[in-house]
């Protein structure tokens, strides 16, 4: 544990390198991770002068004050901070501090408590810090969840299937994790507010500008609820294209696992589902009509065998849930009439007629059983309710709503039409 003061100074200087990288930027995560956040801003600080004046060519080894790195690494490094210095010239953490401090909002650094552990396993690529509108104890409420994504431009249909999993995994006491986008992932979040569970949404921009606007009241509604608003740059960021494709590496980390609804050939949902499988969790993907342009990533994802298909919450909790703890309950189809039946019983069966009955000589005949296996056959039939004799002829018996089918499916204007040859 590090004192108040220590934790305040981290959140400062993760919070500079919020601002002074982009997401997903390795060389930036590289050097916090090295030094940790307060010395890389210093390093920073102190290399600038000379970077600033000479570049970032090949001689920027020396001029980035760390020995002993090789001459690939050390350009690397002095282009990153060439990237890095615009920003630091008018850096002001204080200030996005202070704005998210008038919203009701924290910023979650990896020292202090509410840090989501899943994505510590980015590795370089995880981010400096989360600024977080809502409830800020993200480990508690992403160490149950699953992100539910897909297409902005869904049917009808996927908004169907979208709810349903995402009010049954609420209903479940799990997090439902997705972008806060038009479609399927508003789908997700309404789904889950409205069975009162939890739901988180990470967004491109800063937590003070609501993309979409026209989702400005879901995305306040979020944090009402208990849930929380998540980016990982400072307030006044604006989401662009290359934000949105980093945000989803955020999705896939802080979620147990990954649903994928309906999404397009090539979609941000992909993305997603790309970034999760990478980091070894589980993708569902839920079917659609084969005609469906909507469904086409969700069949390409299980085509490939990057996803296993999905299609209700019991599912759902079977592929993200704990082993042996959210196991699918087993699923039975109602055994066909005769299915229990052994072979000449099923033959005998399927040689009933339904109206005129018939000789035991004539239904094996049309069986093609000898006259005992029929007899015996007959028998059996007749205790298990499937037959009925009458003056020495045998029919099957009519239940109520329709007849029994035997093995072959047949229906009973099949039967009707086709009787089998009395002799």
């Amino acid at each position: 544990m590090i004192s108040d003061d220590e934790l305040a100074a981290v959140v400062l200087a993760r919070a500079a390198w919020s601002r002074l990288a982009e997401p997903g930027d390795l060389v930036a995560g590289a050097v916090v991770a090295a030094l940790g956040p307060r010395d890389a801003l210093a390093w920073l600080r102190a290399v600038a002068p000379a970077i600033e004046a000479n570049g970032s060519g090949p001689a920027a080894g020396p001029r980035t004050g760390l020995p002993g790195l090789g001459p690939d690494v050390a350009r690397r490094l002095g282009s990153a901070a060439s990237r890095w210095l615009p920003r630091l010239s008018t850096l002001d953490p204080r200030r996005e501090l202070d704005a998210l401090a008038r919203l009701g909002g924290v910023v979650v650094v990896p020292e202090g408590p509410g840090w989501p552990a899943g994505l510590d396993d980015l590795g370089a690529a995880a981010p400096p810090c989360l600024w977080v509108r809502g409830v800020p104890d993200l480990d508690r409420q992403l160490d149950r969840s699953v992100a539910i994504i897909g297409a902005r431009a869904c049917t009808s249909y996927g908004e169907h299937v979208a709810a349903e999993l995402a009010a049954g995994m609420a209903t479940a006491d799990w997090s439902v994790v997705s972008g806060g986008a038009y479609g399927i992932d508003a789908v997700a979040h309404r789904a889950a507010l409205a069975t009162t569970g939890t739901t988180v949404a990470f967004l491109a921009g800063g937590v003070d500008r609501p993309y979409p606007a026209g989702n400005s009241r879901l995305l306040a509604a979020i944090c009402d609820a208990g849930g929380a608003l998540v980016s990982e740059v400072p307030p006044g960021c604006v989401p662009s294209r290359s934000r949105f494709l980093q945000r989803n590496r955020l999705i896939a980390a802080s979620a147990r696992g990954t649903v994928v609804v309906e999404a397009a050939w090539r979609s941000g949902a992909l993305n997603t589902a790309g970034h999760a499988a990478a980091l070894l969790r589980p993708v569902g993907a839920v079917p659609g009509p084969v005609t469906s342009a909507a469904s086409a990533g969700c069949h390409r994802l299980l085509r490939d065998g990057a996803a296993v298909c999905v299609t209700d919450t019991a599912e759902v909790l079977d592929l993200v849930g704990g082993v042996g703890t959210d196991l699918a309950p087993r699923r039975d189809a109602p055994p066909a009439v005769g299915e229990d039946l052994g072979p000449e019983a099923r033959r005998t069966l399927d040689a009933l007629p339904l109206r005129r009955g018939a000789a035991a000589e004539s239904v094996a005949r049309a069986a093609g059983l000898a006259i005992g296996e029929v007899r015996a056959a007959l028998g059996s039939l007749e205790l298990a309710g499937l037959a009925v004799q009458e003056a020495g002829r045998w029919s099957r018996r009519v239940i109520k709503g329709g007849m029994q089918s035997g093995q072959n499916g047949m229906t009973q204007a099949t039967e009707q039409s086709h009787p089998p040859r009395s002799g």
